[in-house]
């Protein structure tokens, strides 16, 4: 690739993708970066206000299920890169509405591959980087890890449908000869995270004295993933990782929900400098959810030692700073705070 280069980035809206954004924006000012999103629920230019009026940014509202969108938007840019983020992502809301997942996570990948293969005549240079999820692998037991020659097993409508895409890309590669690089990712956290995700939820409900929801027993497993960190990641993927490879992005951080939430209302508790163990009072145990996977951790070795990325913060540090960040944006918080998402987690999963 040259050093001037034009990107397509969709979903950079949304909480992974504003950070991806952000972070290239102004590490590439010879970049033009191109942000398309269709904001959803979970797409909010409030989190990209920084960066809105750089000279190499340009938003586009759209949604990738619109191909006539894709192809102009083609033509008109010669995207030298794709990196694709856009995506239906909660599990919950899938349980709910698995079609609305097939649309946009298989049909809208699949759309963007067709114009990137109408597009790229001569694929040198170019890169289509799909950004994927651990959740496709499955569940692991008590010990184990997933590693790139995982074989898929996902067990919930969302986990289904970003297997789906991610079978579209490397069919892409292997058929037309389309230029692709996959990475599957743990859960991440951070600044900007929509309130339906666990640890932004409590954080917001112990800031509002309100029920801390729990599933099952507590003891459900995830490795947690630093947002920013993981934008650096795919910075890095995008630049340096080789055509047809998958990474895994991991935090190497498992925690089980029960103790993570406990963690987060010792730590908000001093940070809102109430009595000692106050929040954790409000956790209370709700039914579980159905096909829900016991435990995910990443072997994130391959791209520490081929790409030589690695995470930058503890989780004690991220949490912090995510914890700062809710507090000081009560308004952020207050304006994306999901009133449906509640009522169906009340209506669908209370005892």
């Amino acid at each position: 690739m040259g050093t001037s280069k034009n990107i397509l980035i969709t979903g950079g809206a949304g909480f992974i993708g504003s950070h991806v954004v952000r972070y290239l924006v102004r590490k590439y000012p010879h970049y033009h970066i191109v942000n398309l999103d269709a904001l959803t629920y979970a797409g909010n230019l409030e989190n990209l206000t920084d960066v809105e009026g750089s000279l190499n940014y340009t938003f586009v509202k759209g949604d990738i299920s619109d191909t006539n969108l894709l192809d102009k938007l083609f033509a008109q840019y010669q995207f030298d890169g794709v990196i694709h983020l856009a995506a239906e992502s909660h599990v919950d809301r899938s349980i709910a509405n698995p079609l609305a997942f097939v649309q946009t996570n298989i049909i809208g990948t699949v759309n963007l591959l067709n114009s990137a293969k109408k597009y790229w005549k001569d694929t040198s240079g170019k890169r289509f980087y799909s950004i994927s999820t651990d959740e496709v692998y499955g569940s692991l037991g008590d010990t184990g890890l997933f590693t790139e020659k995982t074989a898929y097993d996902p067990n919930s409508p969302y986990s289904a449908s970003k297997a789906g895409s991610d079978h579209f890309v490397r069919a892409y590669g292997e058929t037309y000869g389309l230029p692709y690089v996959i990475s599957n990712c743990s859960n991440n956290y951070g600044p900007n995270q929509f309130p339906e995700k666990l640890i932004p939820l409590f954080i917001n409900n112990i800031i509002q004295n309100k029920t801390l929801p729990v599933y099952g027993d507590g003891n459900y497993t995830r490795d947690w993933l630093y947002v920013k960190d993981h934008a650096q990641a795919i910075d890095t993927i995008f630049h340096h990782g080789k055509n047809g490879e998958t990474y895994n992005v991991g935090g190497d951080n498992e925690w089980k929900n029960i103790d993570l939430v406990r963690l987060l209302c010792e730590l908000m508790d001093n940070k809102l400098v109430r009595p000692a163990k106050s929040s954790q009072k409000l956790i209370t145990f709700v039914k579980d959810r159905p096909g829900h996977d016991l435990r995910y951790a990443i072997d994130a070795s391959k791209i520490m030692e081929e790409l030589k990325w690695e995470p930058s913060v503890t989780f004690e540090q991220g949490l912090s700073e995510t914890m700062d960040w809710y507090l000081k944006n009560t308004e952020w918080l207050k304006n994306v705070t999901s009133g449906d998402y509640l009522a169906y987690y009340e209506k669908q999963y209370k005892s």
